[in-house]
């Protein structure tokens, strides 16, 4: 196993050893570099997935039901902007577009299946295809740069017909490359992939997408600086990640020596008829932060979902109810001992330990600091898009 350092040498891409023989893996490893949009990732990690199903021949438009199936989850689920977004606020990322474009056309749920998403595809493909024609026009071709160092010919980056040509000829002449294009265009555009390098990619797989994904991240990252959690955020949510058992116990202590109003219907919290909720959607924090953490009446969970809720007036009320619980878990030990009992998956933040949950806090005091550091988490949640829940 020989090990190929990435661009800045942060990513060890391990590769089989025997390949270097014949297969040009330095060009490979530049396959990611320099992206003007994050479509660059998608592509190679598209190409990757149908490679590891066997298919030697494939399309353009294929290729980018793929990559439109696998970004589907950031953008949708998380509100990640996959290149951000221009002064304006217009979305930079043609990927990014395609999805909201069959999001407006399908109305197909935030957590649809990859079968959903790519039936949905198909349906409203006149829709699309503006959309996805725009992906083809450089990325392709582009993502092959890196093999094109040692021919001696210029890139005709201009023509997309004498690029195809081009990148035969490097194929033949100079190295052989991962994929050549077929005579066809646009969509329709054929994707031939080298048999040797059909081979590496499948027997590196893992590492490979691994490497993807970290240089994925990076890019993510930089382009959404107030989202945590994004490396969690390039796939579906697993329920089983959500750790609420302690909190609950410690809810149904309370709701056992004083009634509890909802956030929302004002109405008292029943211990048969209430969830464990979250203020600000779990799936932009990405924990399960005690101050965070809520009773609500069951029947309005699924219609808050992934919303944010109006900050006035039900932050103050969640924030009462806040207090409630901090009040009585320094009152009764039994309560203590079920609040002790969050340590581990409830009580990480440091704000929260030192001067939330201190005993001696007045109402005034738990108020304002509970405020300011929420009320930060969930503005950087209303600007990277979450929808306000119109609960009235």
């Amino acid at each position: 196993m020989a090990e190929f350092n990435s661009l800045q040498g942060e990513y060890l891409l391990n590769v089989d050893g025997k390949y270097y023989n014949t297969l040009d893996i330095s060009g490979f490893s530049q396959m990611m570099k320099n992206p003007s949009y994050c479509y660059k990732f998608y592509w190679l990690e598209a190409i990757v997935n149908i490679l590891s199903e066997g298919t030697q021949d494939t399309t353009f438009g294929e290729i980018i039901d793929e990559m439109i199936c696998n970004a589907w989850y950031s953008v949708r689920e998380f509100h990640i902007h996959l290149s951000g977004l221009q002064a304006d606020g217009f979305v930079r990322d043609g990927l990014e577009r395609a999805v909201l474009k069959l999001t407006e056309v399908s109305n197909l749920p935030s957590n649809a299946s990859k079968l959903e998403i790519k039936n949905a595809i198909h349906k409203y493909d006149k829709e699309l295809k503006i959309y996805k024609e725009q992906l083809t026009n450089m990325v392709p071709g582009r993502a092959l740069a890196g093999f094109f160092a040692n021919s001696k010919e210029e890139v005709p980056w201009g023509s997309i017909r004498r690029l195809t040509e081009y990148i035969q000829r490097v194929d033949s002449t100079v190295t052989p490359l991962p994929y050549t294009f077929g005579e066809s265009s646009k969509l329709k555009k054929e994707v031939h992939f080298n048999l040797d390098w059909m081979n590496m990619i499948q027997d590196n797989t893992v590492n490979i997408l691994g490497w993807i994904q970290y240089e994925k991240v990076k890019w993510l990252q930089n382009n959404n600086p107030e989202v945590p959690g994004l490396i969690y955020k390039l796939a579906p949510m697993d329920e089983k990640m959500r750790k609420l058992n302690h909190v609950r116990k410690l809810w149904e202590g309370i709701l056992d020596v004083k009634d509890i109003r909802d956030v929302f219907t004002g109405k008292r919290i029943l211990k048969k008829n209430y969830d464990v909720d979250h203020f600000i959607p779990w799936s932009f924090v990405m924990n399960d932060e005690l101050w965070n953490l809520m009773p609500m009446d069951s029947s309005l969970n699924s219609s808050k979902s992934n919303k944010l809720p109006k900050w006035n007036p039900f932050f103050a009320i969640f924030a009462e109810n806040q207090y409630d619980m901090y009040s009585l878990i320094h009152e009764k030990q039994e309560l203590h001992k079920r609040f002790e009992a969050c340590y581990r998956d409830n009580l990480h933040s440091i704000w929260a330990g030192q001067e939330l949950y201190r005993p001696g806090n007045s109402k005034e005091e738990f108020y304002n600091i509970l405020q300011k550091n929420m009320q930060p988490v969930y503005d950087s949640a209303r600007r990277q898009g979450y929808e306000i829940w119109s609960y009235s």
